[in-house]
């Protein structure tokens, strides 16, 4: 018997005159319909709370919670509650935004979109149902419609959360080579994001960078970097008010002078006005009046600034110099007439007041740890991460969130320690060797690098860098400028006489990452400037001069047999100047700048006045209880435990930069900034470690509030290398090899 016949077409039974044969390798499926129903944003906030905040520790604005309540009522129709439908569909959505990297705060524009999360579970819902991996898997990729035309099948999300758990688990399983997970990050590919102070979170800047931006971009590169102090200061728990305090009346006028017991509380330079001879506390950036005057400047308004009675706080522990924001603590004084300004004495928003403030003790704005800005809290192996605080859904440098792979990358992190060291606990820890201010067109430099690569070439492969990270300016005069074609063509002699060092070295080239950063005199910002400080960020050095070098990588590279290796091939990158190096992704994240900045710094110092008589407020324990700085891992860095003038002169310089938040606290006229891309100059949160490279002052390595900074000076150390042995020329070479990664 036919197994396709069918009864014949009799009203008896019912059968159709032009049978339909049913294909049994492509099944025709139904799609049920669903009824729409107008559900309530009220009525859905029930489930909704229950599944964002108490499951996924996940906050709902009001326009997100109307969105969801549409699109369930459109695709759940009636049955939402009483078959769990939302809560289902609700569940997906979190489990999407915390994929995506969004934020705590469920909104458009946080890290992750919404409406594009919505649009995906559209079109894997049927009867208000999602399509499980189950049934995903039995229908296949596609579908069939009664038309016979093909419709698109995409996985549900929770099959490609599935499988995404398994490869995230099957990568934690199989051991890496650490080398896979470097990533350098270029100033131009950094995320640009701005903090929002009234929805208090960051957001990426959705218009499109430009090199030559409206006016309006200078004036919001400082207002942002104001809000990213303002907001961490308010942070900080000498500024937050206590709850015991807070719930009694009080009839005391709000002052800066407070008991220890009691918090500080910031004034507006606003409202100064007809306050006078009363103490405050102000906020502000320092800056030169058109007067020529020193003033205070905020979001409000501006006020001179008598800094002649001023106590620096602590003594010596910083540079102050016009672009930084300071907190000062003062009296105010009115005057009838405006100095430096036309706009009366009444005025406030939006210009100068009159008056002047005296300062009676001055200081930087307090730093913040990285784990404090991240919301997280690490204690040895064990993590624990708050839900309320911090930025960790934030991705700041574009490898992801620290709360969506911080926990993943640890455990891959210590299953590549592990395994590179073959289970020794004594010694579990890769190096990073730094090398500042080398300069090619000396031959000097050339044998000192021969002298270090051979070193480390001899060493086990266990104790060979993982990078080598190679700091210009790699000439010492900027012959670009002005030299015309040979100028070009003996930039390039520079580098394929490194190449040729480098190919003596194949086995450190097949195993080890070069990384490149240029200074003030590499082309091409010194085609313009002469070698004097050009605009940052600063484009890598151009392909035109490198050639000779990466063909030294590839000839290395094509030598090796890589199918008995797990490790990936030895490269040489040419990045930005600043630049970012991740490792682990969120795990450990490097900062990189060369920049003269020290002398900057002493050369726009601003005088603080010293008077010892306490006429107000003391910021002293606002500021001293944060400065903790000391001496890091000191091999190779060449620095005493002891508190010498260099330690002294390395914690001012670090103390200046970290706690202004970026790594150029100056004004435009002194270091002009590409406005669009300032974001990439942020230290906020602070790295794991930032590599400050800085030839006028010595070498140092310190620690401050968790952040190893290091400075790897010259590479050639002025006098020459002639009297030094094979090995006190390797190590002073080497000016800072620090182990950044450490069990």
């Amino acid at each position: 018997m036919n197994p396709d016949s069918v009864p014949s077409s009799s009203p008896g039974f019912g059968t159709p005159v032009h049978p339909l044969r049913s294909n049994k390798l492509t099944p025709i499926p139904t799609r049920t319909s669903v009824l729409p129903i107008l559900l309530p944003p009220a009525t859905l906030r029930p489930i909704a709370f229950r599944t964002f905040t108490r499951k996924h520790n996940l906050t709902l604005s009001s326009s997100a919670l109307q969105s969801l309540a549409g699109f369930v009522g459109k695709h759940c129709g009636s049955g939402w509650r009483e078959e769990g439908l939302a809560e289902r569909v609700l569940d997906e959505v979190a489990k999407s935004w915390k994929k995506a990297g969004g934020g705590v705060i469920i909104e458009e524009g946080r890290g992750a979109s919404l409406k594009a999360i919505l649009e995906t579970l559209e079109g894997n819902m049927s009867g208000g149902r999602l399509i499980d991996s189950k049934s995903a898997s039995k229908e296949g990729s596609t579908r069939t419609t009664s038309a016979g035309g093909m419709l698109s099948l995409q996985p549900s999300m929770s099959m490609m959360t599935t499988i995404d758990d398994q490869e995230s688990n099957k990568s934690d399983d199989t051991v890496i080579h650490p080398r896979h997970w470097i990533k350098v990050i270029g100033a131009f590919d950094t995320p640009r994001l701005a903090y929002n102070a009234e929805k208090k979170n960051f957001e990426v800047t959705k218009i499109k960078p430009s090199l030559f931006p409206e006016p309006s971009h200078k004036t919001a590169l400082f207002r942002d970097r104001y809000n990213l102090v303002h907001q961490r200061l308010l942070r900080n728990e000498l500024f937050q008010v206590p709850l015991a305090s807070a719930s009694m009346p009080t009839l005391q006028r709000s002052s800066s002078t407070f008991a220890r017991s009691q918090c500080y509380k910031l004034t507006p330079v606003a409202n100064l006005l007809g306050r006078s001879g009363t103490s405050h506390l102000l906020l502000g950036l320092l800056s030169i009046s058109p007067t020529g005057e020193l003033s205070l400047t905020d979001l409000t308004g501006s006020i001179v600034l008598d800094l002649s009675h001023a106590r620096l706080i602590p003594k010596g522990g910083a540079w102050l110099t016009p672009g930084m924001f300071v907190l000062v603590d003062g009296i105010y004084e009115e005057e009838e007439n405006v100095r430096g300004s036309t706009l009366g004495g009444n005025s406030g928003i939006g210009g100068a007041i009159g008056g002047k403030f005296v300062g009676v003790t001055i200081c930087g704005p307090p730093c913040e740890r990285r784990e404090t800005s991240l919301g997280m809290s690490i204690h040895g192996k064990n993590e624990d991460i708050s839900s309320s605080g911090g930025f960790g859904w934030v991705d700041f440098t574009g490898v992801g969130s620290e709360r969506a792979q911080g926990s993943r990358m640890r455990r891959i992190q210590t299953r590549c320690l592990h395994e590179a060291h073959d289970g020794n606990q004594l010694n579990r820890r890769f190096k990073i060797v730094i090398m500042g201010e080398v300069n090619l067109d000396n031959m000097k430099t050339m044998d000192a690098l021969r002298k270090v690569f051979s070193l480390y070439n001899d060493s086990a492969v266990q104790e060979r860098p993982l990078l080598f990270v190679l700091v210009g300016n790699f000439v010492q005069k900027a012959i670009i400028n002005g030299g015309g074609q040979g100028g070009s063509i003996e930039y390039k002699e520079c580098f394929d006489m490194l190449a040729l060092v480098l190919s003596d070295f194949p086995s450190l080239l097949q195993r080890s990452t070069f990384i490149f950063v240029p200074g003030d005199n590499d082309p091409w910002s010194s085609s313009f400037s002469a070698g004097a400080s050009s605009t940052i960020p600063r484009y890598a050095i151009p392909n035109l001069f490198t050639s000779r070098v990466k063909r030294a990588f590839a000839s290395a590279n094509s030598q090796m047999d890589r199918n008995q290796l797990s490790e990936p091939p030895g490269e040489a990158i040419w990045t930005t100047n600043p630049s970012r190096i991740s490792l682990f992704g969120p795990v450990h994240d490097i900062a990189i700048l060369r920049d003269d900045i020290s002398s900057r710094l002493r050369r726009n110092a601003v005088t603080v006045g010293h008077n010892t008589a306490d006429m107000g407020g003391d910021l002293s324990s606002a500021v001293e209880p944060e400065d903790q700085i000391h001496a890091g891992d000191q091999q190779g860095a060449g620095i005493s435990n002891q508190t010498s003038p260099v330690t002294l002169s390395a914690r001012k310089l670090i103390k200046s930069v970290l706690d202004q938040g970026t790594m150029s606290p100056f004004p435009q006229s002194v270091r002009p900034i590409l406005w669009d891309y300032a974001s990439s100059l942020q230290l906020y949160p602070l790295p794991t470690a930032f590599i400050l490279a800085d030839p006028e002052i010595a070498p140092f390595c310190l620690t401050y509030e968790g952040c190893h900074v290091m400075n790897p000076a010259r590479f050639i150390p002025e006098g020459g290398l002639s009297t030094m042995t094979t090995e006190e020329n390797a190590e002073r070479c080497v000016e800072a090899a620090v182990d950044v990664y450490k069990a």
